[in-house]
C-alpha cells in the first residue's frame, strides 16, 4: 500500500495539470477566465485536492494568476511574457540540437522527416492540433537524444506560453516553420551541428516576429 498511494496521487494531480494546461493554450478556456477548483474537478472526475496542486504549478508557471481569497484566473496573452518565454526555449533547443546532432542515427532522422510529413498536411488542412504535434515530435527527437534533463524539463515548463501565441497566429507560423524544418532535418542528416543550430535559431527567431505582430493587435 505505501508504494501505491504516492503513484495515484500523481498520476491524479499530473492529469488535471495536464488537462487544465491544454485548455488553457488551446483557448478553450479563454484568457481572463476565472477558474474554480470545485467546478474543474466535477468536470475533470476528481477531487479537489489535485486540480489545486494543477492550480500552483500552471501559477508558477505563468498561465494562471491568483489572489488569494479572491481568485485564479487565466493569464492574458501578453507579448512581453511570450517573448522572454521563447527566448528561454529557444535557447534550450539550440542546445539540445548542438548535443544531439553527432549523436543522431538514420532512424531517428527519419523521425524527424516523418514528423515533418505530418506537419506539412496537418498544415494544408488547417489541423492546429495535428501540426503542433507534429512539431513537438520533431524536435522532441532531439531533446530525447540530447539526454539533457535540465533543458527538457525548461522546454516543457515555457512553450506552453508560447503555443497560446501560435495558436492565435498559426497561419503565419506555420508557413515560417515548413521550410526551415526541412532544412534542420538535412543539416541532422550530414551531420552538421552548426548548421542545424542556425537553422533552429532561425526558427525561433520567426517566432520572435510573431510576438512582434501581436504587440501591434
Amino acid at each position: 500500500m505505501e508504494a501505491i498511494r504516492p503513484v495515484g496521487r500523481t498520476l491524479l494531480r499530473d492529469r488535471a495539470y495536464e488537462a487544465i494546461r491544454d485548455a488553457i493554450v488551446t483557448g478553450e478556456i479563454e484568457p481572463g477566465a476565472v477558474v474554480r477548483d470545485a467546478e474543474l474537478a466535477e468536470r475533470l472526475g476528481l477531487s479537489r485536492a489535485p486540480v489545486r496542486e494543477a492550480f500552483s504549478r500552471l501559477v508558477d508557471e505563468g498561465l494562471l494568476e491568483s489572489k488569494p481569497q479572491s481568485y485564479t484566473r487565466v493569464t492574458p496573452l501578453v507579448a512581453a511574457d511570450v517573448r522572454d518565454a521563447a527566448a528561454v526555449v529557444g535557447a534550450m533547443h539550440e542546445l539540445v540540437t548542438r548535443v544531439a546532432v553527432p549523436r543522431l542515427f538514420a532512424a531517428d532522422v527519419q523521425a524527424m522527416r516523418t514528423a515533418n510529413e505530418r506537419f506539412a498536411a496537418a498544415v494544408g488542412a488547417g489541423d492546429v492540433d495535428g501540426a503542433l504535434a507534429a512539431d513537438d515530435a520533431l524536435h522532441d527527437v532531439l531533446v530525447r537524444v540530447a539526454g539533457n534533463r535540465a533543458a527538457a524539463a525548461t522546454i516543457v515548463r515555457y512553450t506552453p506560453l508560447v503555443r497560446r501565441l501560435e495558436r492565435r497566429r498559426f497561419g503565419e507560423s506555420s508557413c515560417r516553420s515548413a521550410g526551415l524544418h526541412e532544412q534542420l532535418i538535412e543539416a541532422c542528416a550530414s551531420g552538421d551541428a552548426e548548421a542545424a543550430v542556425r537553422v533552429t535559431a532561425e526558427i525561433w527567431r520567426s517566432l520572435a516576429d510573431l510576438v512582434d505582430l501581436t504587440d501591434g493587435d
